[in-house]
């Protein structure tokens, strides 16, 4: 076919939902497509095969920010899922939403309709929760989250210490109380990944009215009178366009979502003609607004035989594919962490989260550490420093220029924040119950760092910790990029449906608030 109802571009955390929920009506002829492959690895499918995905250039998108000036000018590596089901068929399958008040300042900044209790039901629309439903889940979703099958010994000895350290233990971070150390709830079925794909796409793919097609990148959305009529894009090869009735839904994440709207003529005027792209709608919000979780890694080495370092691959694959995925091929690897207050926090939501990793990572495990260790991820949730994204050329194979701007703010206070986010780390991972497993520290190097060492440190390591949001902002102001309703403004015929949508980062990771955006789009998209 070459006319549909709907296009959807992207086939991430937000497209299934939007594939699945709008291909429902039999009357729609629905159309999604991604730029990569099939989800046909099997290490996708196997939780603790995101290790081995991680240099994987077929299944992502593998992009590198621009130099970042208050980080050394290093260019930091920002890892985006390019398969079906997008990041979530690569990330560590942490389930979690963030805080009520997190949404209430959506909405209290213009984003009508996202406050906490609009959302609420469509967390658990989309959830099936192992442990049954009750006012804050749900359990007849499509995503399935469950407790982690495995878990090593240093996870728990990583709870024990954070007691030790006077955080309270929390059992469910998506529960009443969100503050507390724990084990993270991952979206898994049977020991298995539950990706967007996985969760959304499989079980419709047989759908007669609903098309989808892989190994094909979108260049442009076509716009006629103020009106997206199609889309131009490349597969095989070849250039084809594609003509739609209804709707062109972008749900290709926050770097390639506004890269694509510039690449239209959507964007900010001056730049789009300083790359030859005929100005469709002036609109400077399209890029801006970019946002995202630095994180900063502890490491200690410790005793061989605990850690993930050196399990035998051979044992984790017959655990995992022969025996009824059971082991440590079921880890998510992230196993436990938690949230907090530090003693800078100024309102009643945590402003540290922890990710605790059995294992040594340097630069997202890419840098394979020799000996064991463990390692302790520790990011600052509502940073004041914004990016933006830019065209690198109107050629769209071209990947964006990511300006990530970090600790950027004229406060200097999230440097502040990212310094007591190491000494919190510290303190945790100094605490009696990582005594018999603690050895020599090995970043930073030594344990009595001051502030000023401890500022060298996070200017010299940190990363990403795989959050980018913001660049399509929803609001209800001139300068927002998408209304309330996701429609792109002054484009007809129009939407953004994917992280990038976000006003402000959330209280911790974006892979549910995404995949719960797209499933009140699909409602809103329906009802229109």
């Amino acid at each position: 076919m070459k006319e549909f109802d709907y296009i959807i571009v992207g086939a991430g955390s937000a497209g299934c939902v939007l594939a699945n929920r709008l291909s429902a009506d039999p009357q729609l002829r629905v159309l999604l497509i991604e730029a990569g492959p099939r989800d046909w690895h099997p290490f996708i499918h196997m939780p603790a095969g995101l290790a081995h995905l991680v240099n994987s250039r077929q299944l992502n998108w593998s992009y590198d920010t621009e130099p970042e000036p208050a980080l050394g000018n290093r260019r930091l590596w920002w890892p985006r899922g390019k398969v079906l089901g997008g990041s979530s068929s690569i990330n560590a399958m942490c389930y979690v939403r963030g805080v009520p008040g997190d949404y209430n300042r959506w909405a209290q900044a213009g984003a009508d309709g996202w406050d906490w209790d609009s959302v609420l039901p469509w967390f658990r629309h989309s959830e099936a929760n192992a442990r049954g439903a009750d006012a804050l889940h749900g359990s007849e979703g499509p995503l399935q989250v469950a407790d982690l099958r495995h878990v090593n010994p240093l996870s728990r000895t990583f709870i024990e210490a954070g007691q030790q350290a006077g955080h309270a233990f929390n059992s469910d971070f998506n529960g009443p109380q969100h503050e507390g150390i724990g084990l993270y709830q991952v979206t898994q079925k049977n020991g298995a990944r539950c990706s967007s794909a996985a969760a959304y796409l499989a079980p419709v793919r047989r759908r007669p009215n609903l098309q989808v097609l892989t190994g094909a990148q979108v260049e442009s959305v076509q716009i006629d009178n103020g009106r997206a009529t199609g889309l131009v894009l490349r597969t095989g090869g070849q250039r084809q366009r594609l003509h739609v009735t209804r709707e062109v839904l972008l749900s290709a994440g926050a770097i390639n979502s506004p890269q694509l709207l510039m690449l239209s003529g959507i964007g900010p005027a001056a730049q789009l003609r300083g790359h030859g792209i005929d100005v469709r709608l002036d609109q400077p919000g399209v890029g801006a607004n970019l946002q995202d979780h630095l994180d900063i890694c502890t490491l200690y080495r410790t005793v061989p035989g605990v850690s993930y370092d050196r399990l035998s691959e051979l044992k984790i694959g017959v655990d995992y594919f022969l025996r009824g995925r059971r082991g440590a091929g079921t880890s998510n690897v992230a196993e436990a962490g938690g949230f907090v207050r530090s003693r800078f926090a100024p309102d009643e939501r945590a402003d540290i989260q922890l990710h605790f990793v059995p294992a040594m990572l340097d630069n997202h495990g890419r840098n394979r550490l020799p000996g064991d260790g463990y390692t302790l991820h520790a990011c600052y949730l509502h940073p004041r420093s914004r990016g933006h994204i830019a065209l690198a050329s109107n050629d769209p194979r071209a990947p964006a220029r990511i300006h990530a701007n970090y600790l950027s703010d004229a406060e200097g206070f999230d440097m502040k924040m990212m310094i007591e986010a190491a000494r919190l780390s510290r303190d945790i991972l100094q605490q009696a119950a990582f005594a018999p497993w603690r050895k020599a520290p090995l970043y930073p190097e030594r344990e009595d760092l001051d502030d000023a060492g401890l500022e060298a440190f996070i200017r010299a390591k940190a990363e990403t910790i795989y959050h980018p949001i913001g660049t399509c902002r929803m609001g209800s102001d001139d300068d927002s990029v998408v209304d309330p309703q996701l429609r792109v403004r002054g484009i007809d015929g129009l939407r953004v449906v994917d992280a990038s949508v976000m006003p402000s980062l959330l209280s911790g990771n974006t892979n549910a608030p995404t995949i719960m955006i797209a499933e009140r789009a699909a409602s809103l998209i329906l009802d229109a």
